[in-house]
């Protein structure tokens, strides 16, 4: 797949055959669809593959919802408008969330037809998943052993991609690894969370292995938008943060940071540039391409004020995603100096109204930006590696990893001392006897919310860390007044904060999916 900003229309021509269902499971065999005799060459493969690079596009639409709506980033702009789909913002936003969101289930359904797609790939080329490992057997495509490494790997990282996320949102999922008939679909029951992160880290671990790892200066132009080893070594690396295993991220990250050739951006702006695409910072992105070709990015309009005309894009904005006060104050500049560049990138204002600008550019039409959207940047590896170093309290290295970050913002250095005087935190509980580990956590954890805002991260970030329910529990308390008094229906502070439990923080199965499924009882997240 080459070209992949230019050729992705292709993709989209050939999925659309095997993507309509009313069950995500359902799907009718190739050979009824219109792709009969398909997957023949490499070239065809490239072509489905491209398909599958452009169904990262729609969960898109709803993952910031399900994200950084959930954290103490973004909000609600319109909390008291009655509109079904501003209520159901106010849900995710509440924690009120039921299993018969449409936008959960927007979501759920728009991945599971990508997976579906990236295992019609995986078949043709004969790779299979067997026991917790990857086998490359001989499937229907005559392809090199070359072109069969670099398409399958590529395949393995979207599906490991995808899992990453479901798991970390519902929990036990079904575990699909190859197409499925209507027949078998009903058969399918949700696996533990430990068998869906056995296929993940076996698909991250095959495409590290079978991709290129080619240095990024030595990469095609062409091949830019396609994920490579280190890419999915990055990604893998998340996985065991994730699992509590530092001791196995640790290695992975030292490689990509040695010898990859990626790097951090001069400054902090270019790294979002739509004339700085695919730069050395951005291991890999969801690609999208404006010019009517029908990939263009939708967050333009999305995340511009409503409103607002055509003052901020063309074709004004809806006002989603909006910065919350609590994180621009995040930005503030401590007394002893220094500036943040990221604040001006990432938000900005009309009318008094915030709004996120990180991702809006110019638009001919609605729902048509150049943006893309970043899935792992080098600023994010630097600082998962001070994450696995200070596992057990800060070290000077993983200090010195946070600086590197803060220093190509303009922002000033810690020195590793009194990390609570100088980064913006939530009050914590604890003794004494872990204020260092806690002033720690909190200060990596804001220096991630700073420099990755409304990349989805903030979520998974406070998940991982232990931290969600104290931190989105202490926002509540502070926002209340200004805010969540608003919404609608009514909702007092004390039933806002009897919402927030550990049962929550998993989405619930779509209660459609569940309801399908008439030939197997499939169990409800506990809390719905």
């Amino acid at each position: 797949m080459r070209n992949l900003k230019y050729t992705i229309i292709a993709g989209i021509l050939f999925t659309a055959g095997i993507t309509s269902c009313n069950k995500v499971l359902d799907v009718e065999p190739v050979s009824n669809v219109g792709v009969d005799n398909f997957y023949r060459n490499a070239k065809e493969v490239q072509t489905a593959l491209t398909g599958c690079y452009n169904g990262l596009h729609d969960p898109l639409v709803t993952e910031w919802m399900l994200t950084e709506q959930r954290t103490d980033n973004s909000r609600q702009n319109s909390p008291t408008s009655t509109a079904v789909q501003r209520v159901e913002l106010n849900a995710l936003d509440m924690y009120t969330q039921s299993s018969q969101h449409q936008q959960i289930y927007n979501y759920w359904l728009s991945v599971y037809r990508n997976i579906r797609s990236i295992n019609y790939v995986l078949q043709n080329l004969g790779v299979t998943y067997e026991n917790g490992r990857i086998i490359f057997g001989t499937g229907n495509a005559q392809v090199t052993e070359e072109e069969k490494a670099d398409l399958a790997g590529q395949a393995l990282f979207l599906r490991a991609y995808h899992y990453f996320n479901l798991v970390r949102l519902f929990g036990d999922v079904f575990l699909i690894t190859e197409p499925v008939i209507p027949q078998e679909a009903k058969q399918v029951g949700r696996s533990p969370v430990a068998d869906v992160y056995k296929l993940i880290i076996a698909d991250l671990t095959a495409a590290g292995e079978h991709l290129s790892s080619a240095a990024y200066s030595s990469i095609a132009s062409g091949n830019l938008g396609e994920a490579n080893a280190w890419a999915a070594k990055a990604l893998l690396a998340k996985v065991y943060l994730t699992l509590q295993q530092p001791s196995n991220a640790l290695p992975l990250l030292n490689d990509v940071i040695s010898n990859s050739g990626y790097g951090l951006e001069s400054s902090y702006g270019r790294v979002f540039s739509i004339d700085n695409e695919m730069n050395k910072e951005i291991l890999f992105a969801v690609r999208f391409k404006a010019g009517g070709l029908g990939i263009g990015n939708f967050m333009a309009n999305t995340f511009a004020p409503n409103s607002s005309g055509n003052a901020v894009v063309n074709g004004d904005g809806l006002g989603f995603n909006t910065p919350t006060d609590n994180l621009t104050a995040a930005y503030k500049t401590p007394a002893s100096g220094g500036s943040d560049q990221r604040k001006a990138v990432n938000i900005s204002s009309y009318s008094g109204r915030p709004y996120i600008k990180k991702f809006i550019s110019a638009v001919q039409v609605e729902n048509d930006a150049e943006n893309d959207f970043p899935v792992i940047r080098f600023a994010d590896v630097l600082l998962m590696k001070a994450e696995a170093l200070g596992f057990d309290g800060p070290a000077g290295q993983s200090v010195g990893l946070i600086n590197q970050v803060r220093s190509r913002a303009g922002a000033i250095d810690y020195d590793g001392g009194d990390f609570a005087s100088t980064f913006y935190k939530y009050p914590a509980d604890g003794g004494s006897s872990i204020q260092t580990q806690e002033a720690f956590l909190n200060a990596l954890l804001n220096e991630r919310r700073i420099e990755l805002a409304f990349e989805n991260q903030r979520f998974f970030d406070l998940v991982r860390t232990g931290q969600l329910l104290t931190v989105i529990g202490a926002y509540f308390e502070s926002e209340y007044q200004v805010h969540y008094r608003r919404y609608r229906p009514v909702i007092t502070l004390d039933a806002l904060k009897a919402n927030l439990t550990a049962e929550r923080i998993l989405l619930p199965i779509p209660q459609r999916e569940i309801d399908t499924n008439d030939q197997q009882r499939i169990p409800q997240n506990s809390g719905y």
